[in-house]
């Protein structure tokens, strides 16, 4: 199933991309109006109007390869598998008890260690001048 699975994915990325490269090569309706008055840019690989309909049906056949790709895909991936389980049925909970840890601020700053309790009663002493 998986190696139809990126078979289906490879047709899908090529005709994208065959696609992306027909579009771009296309003229658009205005450039035949410009062809019309004596454009330079008439002359193309495919004669004047030949090109147009090859590559439009070539483009309208990827399309329909990359939209058939894109259901299938979306059909394998909404299949159910056999067990419909939750992923975390078979997960054991043997958590060790942990200590209670300070949630003060500065408790977070690594490095920082709170004082000891018997520093905290006394103030500190201000110097003499």
């Amino acid at each position: 199933m998986s190696m139809l699975l990126t078979l289906i994915l490879v047709v899908q990325m090529l005709s994208a991309l065959a696609m992306i490269g027909l579009i771009l090569i296309q003229h658009g309706k205005g450039a035949d109006m410009g062809a019309a008055f004596g454009s330079s840019g008439s002359g193309s690989l495919f004669g004047a109007t030949g090109g147009a309909n090859f590559m439009s049906r070539t483009t309208a056949v990827l399309a329909v390869v990359f939209f058939v790709c894109t259901l299938s895909l979306a059909y394998f991936g909404n299949l159910t598998p056999a067990s419909s389980g939750s992923v975390l049925e078979g997960v054991s909970v043997n958590t060790p008890a942990t200590a209670p840890v300070d949630a003060s601020p500065a408790a977070q700053i690594p490095g920082n260690t709170p004082a000891p309790a018997a520093d905290r009663s006394v103030p500190p002493a201000i110097p003499a001048k």
